[in-house]
């Protein structure tokens, strides 16, 4: 019996290590055994040197004209000639703005991205010209890192947003972040504008994919994953940059679902769920905050006083400084009607809290600031205290002592092992929706189709702020990553492999990828070849979903797909061979037509470079899928109810149109495994209101394979005096187990978790009753 014994754990071992699941279990990649445990060690905010004596004594030197260039912020253009690698630095324009105007602050990308080498002749050339100046204060150059240094060409990129919120990972996200600290300083760019913290709540907006789905806990957890990725404990590093939370606040839920347009929210509502990531990274340390470009209650948030000065500033005690987005503050002139001309709307703006303007274009800002001064209509202290926080910033980010990086940084750039982390990121994110009959993992001497817009593309894995803005230029894109179908050919070898593009998405028909135009235009290329290739299959892979878009080019009217895909989908149905469809996007598009004539649907929210290796993993069993959804996918149009959505949202079940039937549900993913939960304890049924609870509960790996689970704890208000959602998510953890293996996980949950935002715009704990609810067990105490 003791050697048959050894045998099973031998066996299991073997399972876990050895079985072509290639699991990695490399540093970023541990057992996530409780959320919070993880957040309260993340949200520790670095020790930095005090340096307020040094920001004083240079603030008294300061002119007037001195302290407004240290408010303005000018893109790349003003002081350059040229566009891509071809760029350089027009050396009377460069004067213009650093010795006669004082810029403090310069960013973008001249069209694409460079190079490492070029970026450093770019951003050196400004600090030598910041050294010529009177007061010798470095520049801070500020780029758009979103997904890796994504403007630096050959850098690592990782999922967007929206995928790393599906592994549910944040150690992951921590991991990846501190890969693209690395290499964005590499590149002497100190100052990254991320993390995106708007919740993912409405998903016409043009820039759903930049967010972490649709809860504010995980997007909290996550989200200060990822400050404390690019900051670290010591920003001045050469191996970390300054983090930019955006957009505060509430800038992703739109009336309208179009960007930059007017949001309708309580406060209550504001502080409830859109301001608890933004507050968590700001404990963590985050050293900048970039603002809202759109408006709340008809309030653009460039003039939101209340939330700038009031919230951010005085109640959340933020010492760091706030930006403006692109051009923002003449926008309050020309889109948002607030101010009659520029030189009110800069008064508006910086009295209201802005510390730096992203002009970015021209001068008119600095003019009129330091008009307004003199006027005495923006007071000195205004001022000085923008200053100060600027001053703050570079101090600590040692720029005055180092304002370029020692060049031996650029050995931190493009590390081998920087790509498994990449591609353990993609694994984790993808999401097995639908697996009927277990037609996954397909057997690799079947004969493979692969067809759709979506199947040769790595601009579909990828999306927007991905070598240019709207990611939708092919050429620039590395030829040695592999999209859907080379990755599968890769896998299969010439025998059992066919691809037939079937339908594309690309420009319209005369644009340009740099002129900002989104690759959102779909048409047909070879759909009979792909029909007749199809009956000729034992089985299709058919990759559907989206191209790449940012912003405003990717507002959308109606989530449907492209009725092109939906027509080539429903041909290649109608075969009879089964079909595995791939869903390569940004947002959940609707699938209600062919959802339920499939026999599988894996979700790929833009894994990335990786992330055509990473599908063809999960396809043919090489890897085991765990991700799970950070969002409720809808079925229908119009429908887009959250899975916190309260009682009374939801109309009676009898009337045949119920709005709690999404096409699948917040936190739906499967396995090639089973697991089971049990053995719920609560370690107490009543507890004071400012007591905790300690919960506790087993999961199972009762499969075959090994695999890792994500166990989701969520928690419901019984009774409330305002009206409490079904259900908010907690807690959560991500184990690994083996065929047969268990483990115990236990959460505490305390008087932050049993709160809610009152009427006075405070967190309350009510009396009452709270259900605890994991997997399919649930549970009950009382709040006395």
């Amino acid at each position: 019996m003791k050697i048959q014994a050894l045998i099973v754990s031998l066996a299991l071992l073997f399972s876990h290590f050895c079985l072509p699941l290639q699991q990695s279990f490399a540093q970023g990649n541990a057992d996530l055994t409780d959320s919070q445990a993880f957040f309260e060690k993340t949200v520790q905010p670095p020790k930095y040197k005090n340096y307020e004596p040094q920001i004083e004594a240079l603030l008294k030197k300061m002119t007037v004209e001195e302290k407004v260039g240290q408010m303005t912020e000018l893109e790349i253009g003003v002081v350059t000639n040229g566009f891509g690698n071809n760029v350089q630095i027009d050396p009377a324009k460069l004067e213009k703005a650093i010795i006669q105007y004082k810029v403090g602050s310069i960013l973008n990308v001249p069209g694409h991205a460079l190079t490492v080498d070029k970026w450093w002749e770019i951003v050196g050339a400004i600090q030598a010209a910041s050294a010529k100046t009177r007061l010798k204060i470095p520049n801070i150059y500020g780029v758009d890192s979103i997904h890796g240094a994504n403007y630096v060409q050959g850098a690592t990129l990782f999922p967007q947003e929206i995928g790393m919120a599906a592994t549910w990972n944040p150690y992951l996200v921590q991991k990846s972040q501190e890969i693209t600290a690395m290499e964005t300083r590499a590149a002497a760019l100190p100052w990254a504008y991320s993390p995106n913290l708007d919740l993912g709540r409405q998903p016409t907006w043009g820039r759903y994919w930049e967010t972490y789905g649709e809860d504010p806990y995980l997007a909290t957890v996550l989200g200060t994953a990822f400050v404390r990725g690019l900051e670290g404990t010591n920003v001045a590093d050469d191996k970390h940059v300054a983090s930019c939370p955006k957009h505060y606040l509430a800038y992703s839920f739109p009336f309208s679902g179009r960007d930059r347009t007017n949001a309708i929210l309580s406060e209550t509502e504001l502080r409830e769920y859109y301001l608890p990531p933004y507050e968590a990274a700001f404990k963590a340390g985050a050293r900048s905050v970039m603002i809202n470009s759109a408006a709340i209650n008809g309030i653009p948030g460039h003039i939101n006083k209340h939330l700038i000065t009031d919230v951010l500033k005085g109640e959340l005690k933020f010492d760091g400084f706030v930006v403006s987005d692109w051009q923002d503050i003449q926008k309050l002139v020309t889109q948002w009607k607030v101010a009659k001309n520029e030189k009110e709307a800069t008064m508006i703006a910086i009295n209201a809290g802005i510390d730096m303007s992203m002009v970015p274009q021209t001068y008119t800002f600095s003019d009129n600031l330091i008009a307004l001064v003199k006027e005495k209509k923006v007071p000195m202290t205004r001022i000085d205290d923008a200053v100060r926080r600027i001053l703050r910033v570079k101090f600590q980010l040692g720029l005055f002592e180092n304002p370029m990086p020692n060049p031996a940084v650029k050995n931190n750039f493009g590390k081998p092992e920087y790509a498994q982390v990449s591609l353990e990121a993609a694994r984790e994110s993808l999401v097995l929706l639908k697996n009927e009959n277990s037609i996954l993992p397909l057997a690799k001497n079947k004969k493979v189709l692969v067809t759709g817009p979506t199947a040769d593309s790595l601009i579909s894995l990828n999306n927007g702020w991905t070598w240019v803005w709207q990611g939708s230029e092919k050429s620039l894109y590395p030829k040695d990553k592999l999209t859907i179908q080379q990755a599968i050919k890769d896998k299969l070898g010439e025998k059992n492999f066919q691809f037939v593009q079937g339908t594309e998405i690309t420009l319209p028909p005369g644009k340009t990828s740099f002129e900002g135009t989104p690759a959102m235009f779909d048409r047909e290329v070879d759909v009979n070849k792909a029909v007749d290739a199809a009956k000729k299959s034992d089985v299709v892979v058919l990759c559907l979903g989206e191209g790449s878009y940012a912003e405003t080019p990717g507002n959308m009217v109606d989530l449907t797909l492209p009725e092109i895909q939906l027509n080539f989908a429903e041909k290649i149905i109608a075969t009879g061979k089964p079909v595995v469809l791939v869903m390569a996007q940004g947002r959940p598009r609707l699938i209600n037509r062919i959802a339920d004539k499939v026999s599988g649907i894996l979700l790929a929210m833009n894994p990335s470079d990786m992330g055509g290796v990473a599908i063809a993993d999960v396809l043919f069993g090489d890897y085991n899928p765990n991700g799970k959804l950070p969002f409720t996918y809808p079925r229908h149009p119009h429908n887009y109810l959250m899975y916190d959505y309260r009682t009374f949202e939801v109309e009676e079940t009898s009337y045949g149109n119920s709005a709690t039937n999404p096409q699948f549900y917040f936190g739906d993913g499967l396995s090639y495994t089973t697991f089971a939960y049990s053995d719920l304890k609560l370690s107490s049924k009543s507890i004071p209101a400012t007591g905790e609870v300690t919960v506790s509960f087993k999961i199972t790996n009762t499969g075959k394979r090994a695999g890792k689970e994500t166990a989701i704890l969520y928690l419901r208000d019984e009774v409330a005096s305002i009206a409490p959602p079904g259900k908010r998510v907690k807690r959560f953890a991500k184990v690994s187990l083996i065929p047969g293996e268990s483990k115990t996980i236990t959460f505490r949950l305390n008087k932050n978790d049993l709160s809610f935002i009152g009427t006075n715009h405070k967190p309350i704990v009510e009396a009452g009753d709270f259900t605890v609810m994991i997997g399919n067990l649930k549970d009950t105490f009382t709040v006395k």
